[in-house]
């Protein structure tokens, strides 16, 4: 299969240094493709807005190399650029969003409410089995795990959200096909399956140093919000922690004993404000999911309802799923999210509830299930 012209422009767009994306953005708008860019003369892209370092780039870009036309030909091997329809959308609210991302795997992941969960790469074994159950009781409820594949915190929580059957994705610090740590390289495979494996790095990239706090920032943009369980201080976790925070999402610390060096970087951003985390409530209760869908709380009803559900499933059992979200709610909250009258409501909760999409809560309420495979696999 011969790549397309506008892919093989994305792909020079994608390594141009200096290349910012807002102001590529508006002079797409301008070409009509990235194709038809990249043939516009130097003077129009100069017009166009596109800076000095980028346009003296694209007077002689580099061509794509054999290993990295190779790798996208095959299937599940994707590059998303920001405007692609599942480009992540928190993400591409961001003004240092990446041009373009090569994924590996299922890009429906890229759609689903993202969380990130980060810490040491040496962790005490209480730290890896509180990630591994925060990751497994946070996937249970739907919600997808992002971290970055290395060893430690970060291992335990992509292994949480995999036995719970749940979703995860690995941001890495190196292209998608260069697996590092290497012994993680079996792990990578089973979130590849129905997860994805991230990278603004073009194939074939080794994991650099500098590559790892450009992984971090799209780690944090990914996500609703930030869990860090045991860094020290000084940790890049916690540098982590603060590009989720100055993009305005909650961070979230897992405290830990006060003779724990571990605990530390931990017990100081709970200081300066982070949320203290010691179960997945804690931490569902503190994530806004209207804002991730892109609508008011109220809103479920309308056009821009997100579907969710299972395939066959009518549009308003969709809908009062959606509106259920993921922290529990009774009828009362649903009939008010929803419009729907009181006696459809719970007609539909039974149904749901009999068909395994949600279960019964305490006081009433009632909680999402996540989403399965038929035969119990995910």
């Amino acid at each position: 299969m011969r790549l397309c012209d506008e892919k093989l422009a994305w792909l020079t767009l994608a390594r141009t240094p200096g290349l910012d994306a807002a102001a590529l953005g508006s002079a797409l708008a301008l070409a009509g493709s990235a194709a038809a860019l990249l043939a516009a003369g130097d003077d129009w892209r100069a017009r166009a807005g596109i800076g000095a370092p980028a346009r003296e780039y694209l007077r002689r870009p580099a061509a794509a190399t054999t290993a990295e036309l190779v790798w996208l030909e095959t299937a599940a091997h994707h590059l998303v650029p920001f405007t692609h329809p599942k480009y992540p959308r928190l993400l591409k609210g961001l003004a240092d969003r990446p041009i373009a991302l090569y994924a590996a795997g299922n890009l429906d992941a890229l759609g689903e409410p993202l969380l990130a969960a980060v810490g040491s790469r040496n962790p005490t074994p209480q730290g890896s089995e509180t990630a591994f159950a925060l990751a497994y009781a946070l996937a249970e409820r739907g919600v997808a795990i992002v971290s970055g594949l290395a060893q430690g915190i970060d291992t335990a929580a992509h292994r949480g959200a995999l036995a719970a059957q749940g979703v995860t994705l690995a941001v890495l610090g190196s292209g998608v096909d260069v697996i590092y740590p290497a012994s993680n390289r079996d792990l990578a495979g089973s979130i590849r399956r129905d997860g994805v494996l991230l990278s603004e790095f073009p194939p074939g990239t080794p994991p650099r140093r500098a590559n790892f706090p450009r992984r971090n920032r799209i780690i944090a943009g990914l996500s609703m919000g930030i869990v860090v369980v045991e860094a020290a201080r000084g940790s890049g976790s916690l540098i982590t922690a603060r590009a989720a925070r100055d993009r305005g999402r909650p961070v979230f610390a897992v405290p830990g004993s006060i003779h724990n060096p571990l605990a530390r970087g931990c017990h100081e951003l709970i200081k300066r404000g982070a949320r203290l985390a010691e179960t997945a409530d804690d931490i569902l209760s503190g994530l806004d999911f209207s804002a991730f869908f892109g609508r008011a709380p109220g809103a479920a009803r309308g056009a821009a309802a997100h579907e969710r559900g299972a395939p066959g499933m009518d549009k308003e059992h969709k809908i009062l799923l959606d509106a259920l979200g993921f922290d529990p709610a009774d009828l009362d909250m649903l009939i008010a999210r929803t419009g729907f009258k009181a006696e459809a409501v719970s007609s539909m909760m039974l149904i749901l509830e009999l068909e395994g999409h949600v279960q019964a809560a305490p006081g009433g309420r009632y909680s999402r299930v996540a989403n399965r495979r038929a035969g119990g696999e995910r």
